[in-house]
C-alpha cells in the first residue's frame, strides 16, 4: 500500500480520536444517521464528501452511491481512507458545486448531507438541488451538529487556535422552507446531531 493512503489514513484516524477525547463518537453519530434514514435502496448521493466521515460508513456497509464536493483536495483526502479499507470500488466521487449540480431531475432515490449546511452560504439553494435532484417518493437525510455538537466543534477547533464557522441557517429553518413546498419533515435527534428527513410526494404522472 502506498505511504501517503497510510498516512493520511493516520491522520484520518487521529482525528477521529480527537473528536471522541471531546465526546463526540464519530462511528456512533453516523451509525445514527444511517439508522434513522433506513431503508436505504436505489440510487444514492451523498453531497458534502469533506475528508469522508460518512462517506467511509456508507461503504464500510456495503452501499453503493455517488458522493459530492467541490473541493478536489477534499476528495482526494476521502478518496485515500476508502482506498486504505479496499473498499473504493462503490464509490462514485464527483467534484461539483452543490449549488448546482449537472445531474438530471429525480436522478437519486435517497439523498445525504452530513454536516454539510453550516458550511454553505446559500443553504437553502442547496436544499432546492437536492429536492431537484431525488426522486418523488425519495427522501433527502439531513444532519448536523446541534448545540452540543456544535459546541465540541468549536472546542476542538479553539484548542487548534482556530475559529469553526456555525453557519447562517439552522435546521429548523430549513425544515420550515422544505414544510412551506409541501415536503413531509421527519425529525430526530441524538447526543450532537439534529437530523430531517424529507420524504418527497409521489407524483402520478
Amino acid at each position: 500500500m502506498e505511504e501517503r493512503i497510510i498516512e493520511t489514513h493516520k491522520r484520518y484516524s487521529s482525528r477521529i480520536n480527537l473528536f471522541q477525547r471531546f465526546g463526540y463518537d464519530i462511528a456512533k453519530e453516523r451509525d445514527f444517521i444511517i439508522e434513522k434514514a433506513q431503508p436505504i435502496e436505489g440510487k444514492i448521493l451523498e453531497i458534502g464528501t469533506g475528508k469522508g466521515y460518512f462517506t467511509v460508513a456508507l461503504a464500510q456497509k456495503g452501499f453503493h452511491f455517488t458522493t459530492v464536493d467541490i473541493s478536489e483536495e477534499e476528495q482526494n483526502f476521502a478518496k485515500m481512507n476508502i482506498q486504505y479499507s479496499g473498499l473504493q470500488e462503490p464509490v462514485n466521487f464527483v467534484v461539483a458545486d452543490a449549488h448546482k449540480l449537472d445531474f438530471p431531475d429525480e436522478r437519486f432515490d435517497i439523498s445525504f448531507g452530513i454536516n454539510l449546511m453550516h458550511h454553505l452560504d446559500r443553504p437553502l439553494k442547496v436544499i432546492d438541488e437536492f429536492l431537484r435532484v431525488t426522486a418523488s417518493g425519495g427522501k433527502v437525510v439531513i444532519s448536523d451538529f446541534n448545540r452540543e455538537g456544535f459546541s465540541i466543534v468549536e472546542k476542538i477547533h479553539q484548542s487548534e487556535g482556530r475559529h469553526h464557522h456555525s453557519g447562517i441557517c439552522t435546521l429548523n429553518e430549513i425544515a420550515a422552507y422544505a414544510m412551506g413546498k409541501g415536503i413531509q419533515i421527519e425529525r430526530f435527534d441524538s447526543k450532537c446531531q439534529d437530523l430531517i428527513i424529507m420524504r418527497k410526494r409521489i407524483v402520478k404522472k
